[in-house]
């Protein structure tokens, strides 16, 4: 790292840290003491969230490497105007960086209930204790510092910020951490003051002084910025090293040399190119005069590594910049899109195991949205106190696709009313009407003979309420909601392309499964591997982390990501499914990020069923036409990366505004 050892000992200072809420689930559950209501934050918090709020927090291009306390706004200005690091789309960017990466990188499996909060911070955690074992260092450690910045700080205790990152630094990763045993693991850390780095080496770390979690800073290059720092025994640092979690589960840092829209992510876990500053002990070795054949790779080595790591990261079969290049590609060579991405993946991967590894994602996805479908917890974590809604609905559709209607059935006091003589666990669409009423009720009040002559013959009498019967309404919405409230109680779910976003992919595609493929095999093959490919679209042109763009760049991405694979299972051609994409995203535009309390509950849940629902109207109306339309794809990826980019920050993950700011907590 670039950075000497004064630039981070000044940056290392113990700031205001809120008083969380009551434990929560395994990784919500906060490492600090609980508190009250939203308006009970202390004044220091309160002070914080309102400075970030009146600055945009943008990401510039990696390089520096100090974190930025208030900035003027001119020259705040100015610097974004130059090296943000959402880049203008430049003839040198066009020519030099495609938007291919994995799909299995952009899918991935992992814990709630954020990508960007959870997922991204445990893998950084996992990937900065592996560096360490990596450069022999590990068992010099005596003790280590974490820090966390900017959105990271602002909503990371109800996004389980600080329980992932230390599940990380103890070796664990979101694909395989058992989730059941994360809070007792945290509660050790505070008994003992000891984590164990790797799941091997025990060092002092006292989670209420050695985390910190900075509001009134944000490293510059990313919102979602973290930094681990080791020291031996006698307080010398030994190795540091930052992390920006861009969303996704994405996880860059500057030894990457890579800008935001670029193709990084760290597959290896035991070969990355992440770099770690490492020293023998001294000041002179931090700041690299000197280096020690003990405690580094020779710089050479270092370097032809990376270089090695980061062409396999970046080869691909058959590259696209932009959505053009993507339609232009499929009708050159004659192949669909889902094709493209697949032979991208071959690559990487032989043919039996990408296929095995789509089929393991749809898998992960397919559980998530059963388990929401039959939880019998009640409740949400958090003090938000919401209920869960999926069993509920799932009861109402009467389907027991996942098991019989009884077995799973409510108490007597909580089914719903139904017209006499339905049973409830036969009914596929069963009518309900609100407790105690019936149209009829109205004339049984006082109302006069002349009032009721006025009505008379104008209004339909009703015995009891309807409501519509529109099953793809219906299936889409529970399995949208039953993924994101599984996500909400730190359930295992798939990235598509976020945590937040994750029941629109799975309903979206559960609900063709289900009702109109003929195929399931090859139209999950061909979902997943179309729907990738616009997501490579977004995280290369803009992003999909709402730490940047807000909720157009999760939501949004998801259900433009869902209409353009649904239009492709349904038959359409690469320009339909570029049309249903760009559907899809342009009336999701502008969409902010505003989660109550920090929680990814309200309004994320219900925000995944209709962007299910929009999903599929968007493929609806792309298949009518031909694939010719006004406004591109590549257009509106364009104007996503524009609004995000001019979009206040209180919008953007922060908690700051909107919703976050005007419903009541307690």
């Amino acid at each position: 790292m670039s950075m000497s050892i004064r630039a981070l000992t000044r940056n290392i200072v113990v700031s205001a840290r809120p008083q969380a809420t009551r434990q929560m689930h395994s990784l919500t559950a906060p490492v600090i003491k609980a508190g009250h209501c939203l308006s009970a934050l202390n004044k220091q918090q309160q002070q914080a969230r309102h400075q970030l709020s009146q600055r945009p927090i943008g990401v510039r291009a990696l390089g520096t490497t100090s974190a930025t306390p208030q900035e003027d706004p001119q020259q705040a200005a100015k610097t974004a105007n130059k090296g943000d690091s959402i880049p203008d789309s430049s003839a040198e960017k066009e020519s030099t960086h495609h938007a291919v990466v994995s799909t299995f990188d952009l899918f991935s499996i992992g814990v709630g209930p954020s990508s960007s909060h959870t997922v991204g911070p445990m893998r950084a955690g996992k990937i900065f204790v592996q560096d360490l074992v990596d450069h022999k260092v590990l068992t010099k450690i005596r003790s280590i510092k974490v820090d966390l910045y900017g959105s990271l700080a602002l909503t990371g205790i109800g996004h389980g910020t600080p329980n992932a990152t230390l599940m990380g630094l103890e070796g664990e990763l979101p694909e395989s951490v058992p989730t059941e045993s994360i809070i007792s693991r945290v509660q050790a850390m505070h008994e003992t003051n000891t984590i164990t780095l790797n799941g091997m080496h025990r060092v002092r770390f006292n989670p209420d002084k050695d985390m910190t979690l900075h509001y009134y800073e944000s490293l510059p290059q990313h919102p979602n910025g973290m930094r681990f720092t080791v020291f031996d025994a006698n307080g010398d640092m030994l190795a540091t090293n930052e992390y920006f979690s861009i969303g996704g589960g994405f996880v860059v840092n500057e030894k990457t040399q890579l800008a935001h829209g670029e193709n990084v992510f760290y597959r290896d876990y035991a070969h990355t190119t992440a770099g770690v500053g490492m020293a023998s002990g001294s000041a002179a070795d931090i700041d690299g005069s000197t280096a020690s054949s003990t405690t580094a790779r020779p710089a050479a080595e270092s370097a032809q590594m990376a270089e090695r790591t980061q062409q396999d990261l970046v080869t691909a079969a058959l590259p696209f910049r932009t959505g053009k290049d993507l339609i232009e590609l499929c009708e050159r060579e004659g192949l669909s899109i889902a094709e493209v991405v697949f032979l991208n993946e071959l690559q990487w991967r032989s043919r039996e195991e990408v296929i095995n590894a789509a089929f393991r994602i749809w898998a992960v996805m397919d559980d998530s949205i059963r388990r929401g479908c039959l939880s019998k917890d009640r409740k949400l974590p958090g003090r938000l106190n919401v209920h869960r809604r999926a069993p509920n609905l799932y009861q109402n559709l009467m389907r027991g696709i996942y098991g019989s209607a009884e077995q799973y059935a409510l108490p007597d006091a909580q089914r719903p009313m139904l017209a006499d003589g339905v049973d409830p666990a036969t009914s596929l669409f069963a009518v309900s009407r609100k407790d105690g009423f019936s149209a009829s009720s109205l004339l049984e009040t006082s109302l006069t003979s002349t009032q009721r002559n006025e009505l008379t013959g104008v209004f339909k009498r009703r015995q009891r309420a309807r409501r519509p019967v529109l099953p793809q309404l219906d299936y889409l919405s529970v399995y949208a909601i039953a993924v994101n409230e599984e996500n909400a109680a730190g359930g295992r779910v798939v990235t598509a392309p976020t945590n937040g976003a994750a029941g629109v992919i799975p309903s979206v595609l559960k609900y063709h499964l289900e009702f109109l493929s003929e195929d399931p095999s090859r139209d999950i093959l061909e979902f997943l591997f179309t729907s990738a490919a616009i997501g490579m679209l977004y995280k290369r042109g803009a992003s999909i982390s709402a730490a940047e763009m807000g909720c157009q760049g999760e939501v949004g991405v998801a259900c433009s990501m869902s209409a353009a694979a649904f239009a492709a299972v349904m038959g359409g051609t690469p320009a339909q499914v570029e049309n249903a994409a760009e559907i899809g995203m342009e009336h999701n535009l502008g969409l902010t990020c505003d989660p109550v309390d920090g929680l990814v509950q309200i309004p994320c849940i219900e925000r995944n069923a209709l962007g299910a629902v929009k999903a599929v109207t968007a493929a609806q109306l792309a298949l009518q036409g031909d694939g010719s339309h006004r406004v591109s794809l590549d257009q509106v990826i364009e104007t996503m990366r524009q609004t995000g980019h001019d979009m206040m920050s209180k919008y953007k993950e922060t908690s700051q505004g909107g919703l976050a700011v005007n419903v009541p907590i307690c």
